[in-house]
């Protein structure tokens, strides 16, 4: 593609979160979560046996590492409350915890950052992990009362909020795909925890609509979901069987939340499906009141790799769920080795138009879009500045089509590269490095620009993709 241009009031950015970054899990009143549990309870599961408890010490470095985001050019940047930072386990806010969020959010504001602040990252507090987790109603409403103290605490200075992130992940990796504890596949299990997160997101959405109305809200302020959309594709020349793989694929993992955040409604369809294999969420009466809530004012659009389906071989795993889909090799496929994931640029465009279509008036921006590459330290030139030309190009590539996405009518308001910062990620700790700054481990967690970063700053300065 030709060199192309971005719009001027483009929110470009970065993103990030509490679990990934600040570190520091046993100060400040902080409470273990989920992944502070985990790290202690089986730390050999983790690359390189390292866990959650150090994140890359945002907790200690977040005046710098906000400043650093400036020099970027960049105008905005998105992180996130740590539950188990910010209240106690009797649902109080922990004065600690909220004083550091104070202290973020104003450094984000006297830098001439907008601060984007999402409510839920994967990170459940570990004393509600012991109540069910998002298995748990119980859970749902310790979430809303959540949500309610966050608006009310940081509603005055905070303008863009999200209630969760990647909200799919978590019944995925949980109980579809195993990855995460208790590594049990339970299709029937993954679809009520995928439920009941939606039904708090619902709650949340109510309780800034109520914060709103009490005037606890600073003018503007407006409240979104940030989900990973994956386009789906199958075969060239697809049977019927393997266009019923894309209805539930893109059933599951798409429409379900689009439908929620546009029209406060679960796609009928899916719920049909699930229904005929016994594995469909049970509905209490009242809920699709809550379900109607979960509009949204706008939605954040993560986008890393494209979702390749085709008829399943069989309709059942050894353990009785049901499979919808199984992945399909696409022949002329890019691939980011290190990662295992295909790098296919025009998704971002295809799904952009997708929200365009299907969700008309929606306004989104790009909220997370990044390459990780595993041991990047063998391409440093003679001073030790990593030559990272292959993210240079990925993101090149990817705003091509974010700015064609926008020449062709999509609402498309800004994009944030996932991480800005190398930080660490889940099971994966500090494997792929994804940032525009390298983290050395070895020393203090210093912070070193790649090549990438003068690339990504001029972009961001200019808005002009070259």
């Amino acid at each position: 593609m030709k060199d192309c241009r971005l719009p001027k009031d483009f929110f470009f950015g970065a993103a990030m979160s509490g679990p990934q970054t600040e570190g520091s899990h046993n100060k400040g009143g902080k409470l273990p979560s989920f992944w502070d549990r985990y790290s202690d309870l089986e730390i050999n599961k983790f690359h390189n046996n390292v866990g959650s408890y150090v994140g890359n010490d945002f907790y200690n470095k977040y005046e710098d590492d906000i400043k650093m985001l400036k020099s970027l050019n960049f105008n905005s940047f998105r992180t996130s409350i740590q539950w188990s930072r910010f209240l106690d386990r009797y649902g109080n806010i922990n004065p600690e915890g909220a004083e550091f969020y104070h202290r973020v959010i104003d450094c984000a504001l006297e830098n001439g950052l907008d601060i984007f602040i999402n409510l839920y990252h994967f990170d459940m507090p570990a004393y509600l992990c012991d109540r069910g987790g998002w298995e748990s109603r119980d859970v749902i409403e310790a979430y809303a009362n959540y949500a309610r103290k966050a608006f009310k605490e940081f509603g005055s200075k905070v303008k863009h909020w999200f209630t969760f992130n990647e909200p799919i992940v978590e019944p995925m990796c949980t109980f579809h795909q195993a990855l995460w504890y208790p590594y049990i596949r339970d299709e029937k299990r993954a679809m009520t925890v995928q439920y009941h997160i939606t039904l708090a997101h619902c709650l949340a959405v109510n309780e800034f609509r109520l914060a709103q109305k009490a005037g606890e809200l600073c003018e503007g302020a407006r409240i979104g979901l940030i989900n990973c959309f994956a386009p789906p594709y199958t075969k060239e020349n697809p049977s019927a069987e393997d266009l019923e793989a894309v209805r539930m694929e893109d059933g599951i993992h798409n429409r379900w939340w689009l439908d929620v955040v546009s029209k406060g409604e679960l796609p009928q369809d899916v719920l049909d499906t699930l229904e005929e294999y016994g594995i469909a969420p049970y509905i209490r009466p009242g809920d699709k009141e809550i379900i109607s809530l979960g509009k949204v004012d706008w939605l954040g659009f993560n986008y890393y790799q494209p979702a390749r389906v085709q008829a399943p071989a069989k309709k059942f795993d050894e353990e009785g769920n049901p499979i919808f889909s199984d992945p399909y090799i696409w022949p002329d496929r890019k691939m980011n080795v290190h990662r295992g994931w295909e790098i296919y640029p025009k998704g971002i465009y295809d799904f952009g138009m997708k929200i365009k279509n299907e969700c008309p008036g929606l306004e989104f921006f790009i909220s997370e879009n990044g390459m990780g590459v595993e041991g990047e330290a063998k391409y440093a030139d003679e001073n030790g500045v990593i030559q990272d030309d292959y993210r240079i190009e990925f993101v090149k590539e990817h705003l091509e089509w974010v700015a064609k996405a926008i020449e062709d009518g999509a609402n498309c308001v800004g994009y944030h590269y996932w991480g800005a910062i190398d930080n660490w990620s889940w099971m994966n700790a500090f494997k792929n490095r994804y940032g525009f700054v390298s983290v050395d481990l070895m020393d203090g967690y210093k912070r070193k620009k790649k090549k990438s970063a003068d690339w990504i700053a001029k972009v961001a300065e200019t808005k002009i993709v070259e």
